[in-house]
């Protein structure tokens, strides 16, 4: 496991601006010095390496570092790179102690560097990239994964209307309206056909399993979203908001959770699933996760349905990754994406038909 490339080489620190991400910085620093409690300049503004949809950039001043998301420039789906809808998620849970930045502004007004953005503390610690965690003891990977999952459970503990977080999503139905969405979207991008597809279209919808709770949901839970504690196994800050809404928080979590069921195609980011021995490993065994999950949520009757669930959550990325093939296929996406992305498409509607028939699928 250690032999891998180290993935923070790759994706970690700040590199200069990419020229098709620079704008005006004496534009953006009259704004911070007019929206910015306690800014002071000069300004020198990085951009981070890490392969966000959303621009990111690091604003060095003498006396502080804030972070900048931004939509990226250039012509963009309507409801894609909503960095407000960030904006207003950070707002809501930084109030409550929840660990994510401090928001500092939003700037709707397209004129001051060319796109929507908002500005947040930068919070400093370890970012960590593979999530078996290969450089650390044990125990120490023990205390971090429960530091991950407390925090979880914590988010999924909110009360979102309490937050403010009213009309954040819709309530309800989430599963119904995510396998509709995706549905839609493979059907409109279909490039091969996959008998498993059309099976797992005409069975998830009509087997949702019933008590669906609704959540404040992240969308993207993993180690390298989050920001730890430089010594300590805490979490100080969730990063990367782009996702969330209001929804099923079982989604969430089991979406989160297919790291215990499926090797990775990524030979710099290894899965839980490539870790054999986990005690020994100091990783907790899919079973025990979810256990505590349950316990922190206060579930009681465990997740009867979680074969339901991967079938689903495989379902779904299948979805995301059939749709970058079919805008590759019309011309409107990079065709860097497109071998990589159809030869993951099949695997993953193979591993959703076999979860569905654990569900209760007939074969």
């Amino acid at each position: 496991m250690t032999d891998s490339p180290n993935p923070a080489d790759i994706f970690s620190g700040t590199k200069d601006v990419a020229e098709t991400h620079k704008f005006d910085e004496a534009k953006l620093a009259a704004w911070m010095q007019a929206n910015v409690a306690g800014y002071q300049g000069p300004l020198e503004v990085r951009q981070f390496k890490g392969g966000q949809s959303n621009p990111t950039y690091q604003l060095l001043t003498p006396k502080q570092k804030y972070v900048l998301r931004r939509k990226p420039p250039g012509k963009l789906l309507p409801s894609a790179h909503a960095v407000d809808r960030e904006f207003r998620v950070i707002s809501a849970l930084h109030p409550l102690g929840f660990p994510v930045a401090k928001p500092y502004g939003l700037c709707e007004d397209d004129s001051v560097i060319g796109t929507m953005f908002y500005v947040m503390e930068m919070v400093e610690g370890r970012i960590l990239w593979n999530a078996t965690l290969p450089e650390y003891q044990p125990a120490e990977r023990r205390a971090i994964f429960d530091a991950k999952l407390t925090t979880f459970a914590w988010l999924h503990n909110v009360d979102w209307k309490a937050a403010g977080l009213e009309g954040f999503g819709k309530e309800g139905d989430y599963i119904a309206r995510q396998i509709h969405r995706w549905t839609k979207q493979y059907q409109m991008s279909e490039t091969t056909k996959i008998p498993e597809m059309d099976r797992l279209i005409e069975w998830l919808p009509k087997n949702i399993p019933p008590g669906e709770r609704t959540s404040v949901v992240h969308g993207d839970y993993r180690i390298d979203n989050m920001v730890l504690h430089p010594t300590e196994p805490k979490v100080l800050a969730v990063l990367d908001w782009e996702l969330s809404t209001l929804g099923d928080p079982l989604a969430d979590f089991t979406y989160h959770l297919m790291g215990w069921e499926m090797p990775s195609s990524d030979p710099v980011r290894p899965s839980i699933a490539q870790i054999e021995d986990k005690k020994a490993w100091g990783i907790p065994t899919r079973d025990e996760y979810v256990a505590r999950y349950c316990e922190l949520t206060g579930r009681e009757n465990g997740i009867p349905d979680l074969n339901y669930y991967f079938a689903y959550n495989a379902f779904r990325l299948a979805g995301i990754l059939q749709g970058i093939v079919g805008r590759v296929r019309d011309g409107t996406a990079s065709n860097a994406a497109a071998a990589q992305n159809e030869g993951r498409v099949e695997p993953l509607a193979k591993f959703a038909y076999a979860a569905a028939q654990r569900a209760g699928m007939a074969g």
